[in-house]
């Protein structure tokens, strides 16, 4: 592993997705900085980092607020200039529309709009003095259309779209790429297959068939194959799905 003099801030470090891409830059001698709400529960990544060689600075973090946004993405471009900013909150929930009370609804949308536009934003701030950088987002198939139950979660999640394409219009002749990643597809995680097996009546978690889940570790290869595109040849937004994912 050869150290770089960059810094990678991953916004919604939670144990999948957001672990995953910690896992490949700081693989890759990214210094990572990974925030999460309650970050004590990061201490087995920063463990794992730290043990094959990486370096990682785990800091607990409400995406929703922005004077610890603006402090989180400062310190790390403090340590090294802040290269990669990835905003991976989540916030997916299901609620019928009737059940969707105005707390719910409004605290998705801070989750995984708001949060998204407080990220981008001070990431930028730090990176266009420097005239480069990457901004990356994560979005969902919510991203696209709305569900049944998804009033909360995919309004949020098309708002977060929005951000970053006006960003990406901003910021691209500014030598700062900035791409929306959409996940179509239900991520292999334990809670994913449960939730799975009842609605599909399994007998077993590991019944379902092979690939019918996203690998996080996937997504994590899909920003790092994002970080590498040369601008000549930007892409804005990519989607990522299962082969046998129905779309």
């Amino acid at each position: 592993m050869t150290a770089r003099n960059a810094t990678v801030a991953v916004v919604g470090a939670g144990d999948f997705i957001g672990a995953e891409i910690a896992r490949k830059f700081a693989a890759e001698g990214f210094t990572v900085f990974a925030g999460r709400r309650n970050g004590d529960k990061l201490a087995p990544l920063v463990a794992q980092i730290e043990a094959a060689g990486g370096a990682i600075v785990a800091r607990s973090l409400d995406a929703r607020n922005e004077a610890e946004v603006a402090a989180f993405l400062s310190e790390a471009d403090a340590r090294a200039p802040l290269e990669v900013c990835i905003f991976n909150v989540g916030a997916n929930v299901n609620f019928p529309l009737l059940e969707t009370t105005e707390r719910v609804f409004r605290k998705v949308w801070e989750m995984a709009c708001y949060g998204g536009f407080l990220t981008g934003r001070e990431a930028a701030r730090l990176m266009l003095p420097r005239g480069k950088g990457h901004i990356f987002f994560t979005g969902a198939t919510a991203s696209r259309r709305g569900g049944l139950g998804y009033a909360a979660f995919a309004s949020a999640k098309f708002g977060l779209r929005a951000v970053a394409e006006s960003a990406a219009r901003e910021l691209w002749p500014q030598n700062i790429h900035v791409a929306h990643l959409i996940i179509d597809s239900g991520v292999d995680t334990a809670w994913v297959r449960e939730r799975l097996r009842q609605r599909e009546g399994l007998a077993a978690l590991d019944a379902l068939p092979p690939d019918r889940l996203m690998p996080p570790s996937a997504v994590a290869d899909a920003y790092w194959q994002l970080y590498n595109q040369p601008r000549g040849a930007w892409v804005f937004e990519q989607e990522i799905r299962p082969y046998g994912e129905k779309w």
